[in-house]
């Protein structure tokens, strides 16, 4: 098993406990590894549910995409996923809004990269952005946020939404790292022992 299959793995293990995931889920004419969906509902009434004072929902669609290296294209490419198909299916659900009491929704975009991405690529995903708000604000907005994360040497890159990914990001490296090395030196020595 690749160090990019044990990270997968350790990362939706750790996402299993907030979101629902689907594997190999299909979005326009692309399938990604996995997709995990998150619903939250806040609402105050007063002395019983039919007496709603407000209420507001908080949404998060998280797909995991795995690349060879991330280039200026492949960030146009996920620009046009969510301008296109995330944001229009998963936010609005092919409609003209979002449901109501609809407060965010965030689309966030976790690409691990078996390589580090050149300089520009890095400067682009910093600066990546997407921002849509529905009704004037009444009905809430939408973002986007991108994380990035090398194999070659588990830094991370983050645009200024996703910048509190990184950390996740970061420990499951080091966990995956530290399981496929181990893996590696098992069998090293199971191969010396059976050579002896």
């Amino acid at each position: 098993m690749t160090l990019t299959d044990v990270f997968l793995q350790e990362l939706l293990r750790r996402y299993q406990a907030n979101f629902d995931i689907t594997e190999n889920f299909t979005l326009g004419d692309t399938t990604y590894p996995a997709y995990a969906w998150f619903y939250s509902l806040s609402e105050k009434y007063v002395l019983k549910k039919e007496a709603t004072l407000w209420a507001i929902k908080a949404f998060e669609h998280v797909l995991f995409s795995k690349v060879d290296s991330v280039s200026e294209d492949t960030l146009d490419d996920i620009m046009t996923t969510i301008t296109n198909e995330a944001e229009p299916i998963l936010v609005r659900k092919n409609e003209k809004y979002p449901e109501k009491d609809h407060m965010c929704t965030y689309i966030t975009f976790i690409v691990v990269s078996s390589k580090d991405p050149d300089e520009i690529a890095q400067k682009k995903i910093r600066k990546f952005h997407f921002d849509k708000g529905y009704l004037f604000n009444f009905r809430g907005h939408s973002e986007a946020r991108l994380a990035v994360i090398s194999m070659e040497s588990g830094n991370v890159w983050t645009n200024y939404s996703g910048r509190d990914i990184k950390p996740l990001l970061t420990d499951a490296y080091s966990i995956s790292s530290d399981i496929v090395k181990h893996k590696n030196m098992s069998t090293a020595d199971v191969l010396i022992k059976s050579v002896s």
